[in-house]
């Protein structure tokens, strides 16, 4: 790869626009929500996977259900989804204030990270 396309991937990669918004694990077992904001969905899910699976978590409760009914026993999904422009710009205050509108629509959720 010369330095040209490496630029060009670089700035593809800078640009780009992931999907940000509220992601939401639920136990069918026991109907328990969780609710999160994540600046990249695809990647919030990866990476819950990840620590879930490897036991590291640090929600207790909910790594304690992962590890009863496993991976098969969730769904994930994307509970609402932030509409932005600039992917340079910060949306934090932006994501915790979807987390929170969708806290208070779903009473009976908690938040994945506490």
């Amino acid at each position: 790869m010369d330095k040209a396309q490496k630029k060009a991937l670089v700035e593809e990669w800078k640009n780009r626009r992931p999907e940000m918004g509220v992601i939401s694990l639920r136990c069918e077992a026991t109907g328990e929500t969780f609710l999160g904001a994540a600046k990249d969905t695809k990647a919030g899910f990866n990476s819950l996977r990840a620590k879930l699976s490897g036991g590291v978590h640090p929600n207790k409760s909910l790594t304690a259900l992962w590890k009863e009914y496993g991976e098969a026993g969730f769904t994930f999904s994307t509970a609402a989804v932030l509409e932005y422009e600039d992917p340079q710009e910060d949306h934090t205050e932006e994501l915790e204030t979807l987390l929170e509108l969708c806290l208070t629509e779903q009473p009976e959720a908690v938040k994945i990270w506490k």
